[in-house]
């Protein structure tokens, strides 16, 4: 394979990989708010349980989540200098914000969290996981305004010419709030507080099925069904809006998504099917006028197809149908799960219906299946740009850096991040068969609650 092929693949590989974590951060984030703020305001110490053990594979996640994201840092300098030189002035205001407000904010409070139990009052140790929180929630912020930019460019003029141009901020706020911007971070944050929620639902659900920690793990069920039933919804609303930007700015990725070659009135929106690139068709079944109906809000304006753009200019079809409908039929899939779930919780029956605590448990894939099918999705459907409408792909490259090289780096980080996710397994899987402790239901030091005798004058 040549150097082109090869940095793709180990880019697209390096965050694929990388983004399996911070999803989940930023999903237990928003459960450890939740729970621990109902132990605050009930007084149970059954709350106090849920976040001291949710608080562990928080920390889990987050370590290696940001192991796993340097990497990423060093390919951009190392596989792909020429972009880096292209785009260092939009990508470095956005990375030095993410590092101030989002990194410094969650890895200061970190240690108030996982240390300061005992240490710290309940209420500033109810700050800290607030601020750590909102700093993985920053974090998601800034990395979607720098790949947003590159999807839709705003904010910025170019300077120089040939090899040495660069794209140079103009309007830093323009930048940020680029066409894409907020219909992407929405519909990332929605994803990633369901890939928290499965996860706590899952391992909750194999407690029932093994009749362990059943107080924790109805408990647990309770806040994470609730937010899973929200989180699924207002994907599918979010996505909703993000597929109607999709067509507005990039006509030709929506195309490719759907697999639609020709502009035609009553466009039909693609239920389940193939494609075939050679004789430009594609085979499905069809919902009529579900396209129009989706991007215009209409059942008659047609939809931009492929027959609009030169063959040079498409994205490849095939890997964006496949990935946007894998998307699809997975978001779906987690809005009827948590729709059974909650319910079975509603009538009680829950513990007793052991295929739907089967389906929960393996129901934590799901969120992560269509993460990594929409963030591939909108990647591919890119291309052929790197920036989009400034940049192609292989203008990208580093001048120098050669596919042996490539190639050798790419097998050893497989080898490395085999070995991590080794790592994680084994220690979440440690977690999980270990459980709560005991001793977590009764508060210690300064989060201990008042005795009477100190409620005494």
């Amino acid at each position: 394979m040549d150097v082109l092929t090869l940095s793709r693949i180990q880019f697209g590989g390096t965050i694929a990989f990388h983004y399996l974590y911070p999803p989940l951060s930023i999903g237990l984030g928003v459960l450890l708010v939740i729970m621990e703020g109902l132990w605050l305001r009930t007084g149970l110490p059954i709350y106090h349980q849920l976040a001291r053990f949710w608080t562990k594979v928080f920390a889990l996640t987050f370590a290696i989540g940001v192991a796993t994201g340097i990497v990423m840092e060093f390919e951009f300098g190392t596989n792909w200098a020429a972009y880096s030189r292209f785009v260092g002035d939009v990508f470095g205001s956005a990375l030095a914000a993410e590092g101030i407000f989002a990194f410094f904010l969650e890895s200061g409070f970190l240690a108030l969290l996982l240390f300061g139990w005992d240490r710290v009052g309940r209420k500033l140790h109810f700050f800290a996981t607030c601020m750590v929180c909102l700093g993985a929630h920053f974090s998601a912020v800034w990395i979607v305004v720098a790949n947003s930019w590159m999807q839709t460019p705003a904010g910025y003029h170019i300077v120089g010419e040939g090899l040495h141009a660069r794209a140079e901020i103009t309007d830093f706020w323009a930048l940020v709030f680029n066409p894409s911007m907020l219909e992407r971070l929405s519909h990332t944050l929605c994803g990633a507080w369901q890939a928290g929620a499965f996860l706590a639902i899952s391992v909750s659900a194999w407690y029932l099925l093994r009749q362990k920690h059943q107080a924790f793990a109805h408990a647990t069920l309770r806040v994470a069904l609730a937010v899973a039933l929200v989180a699924s919804f207002l994907q599918l609303a979010t996505g909703h809006i993000s597929a109607q930007g999709v067509g507005k700015n990039q006509p030709a990725k929506l195309a490719a998504f759907e697999g639609l070659y020709e502009t035609v009135s009553n466009t039909p929106l693609v239920l389940i099917g193939w494609v075939d690139e050679k004789n430009e068709t594609t085979h499905a079944l069809m919902l009529p006028s579900g396209l129009s109906f989706l991007d215009h809000n209409d059942f008659h304006t047609p939809v931009t197809g492929l027959d609009q753009f030169k063959p040079e200019d498409r994205p490849p079809v095939t890997p964006c149908f496949i990935f946007f409908h894998g998307m699809v039929f997975a978001g779906m899939a987690t809005i009827l799960i948590a729709l059974l779930g909650c319910f079975y919780w509603w009538r009680g029956t829950l513990d007793q219906t052991r295929w739907l605590l089967w389906v929960l448990v393996f129901s934590v894939l799901g969120p992560q299946i269509a993460n990594q099918c929409g963030w591939f999705a909108a990647e591919v459907g890119r291309q052929p740009w790197l920036v989009y409408g400034l940049m192609r792909t292989p203008a990208g490259l580093s001048a120098v850096v050669q596919a042996n090289v490539v190639l050798a780096s790419l097998i050893l980080f497989s080898f490395i991040y085999f070995l991590l996710f080794a790592v994680f397994i084994y220690l979440l899987n440690d977690k999980i068969q270990h459980g709560p402790h005991d001793e977590d239901l009764i508060p210690t030091g300064k989060l201990a609650l008042p005795t009477p005798d100190r409620l005494t004058p």
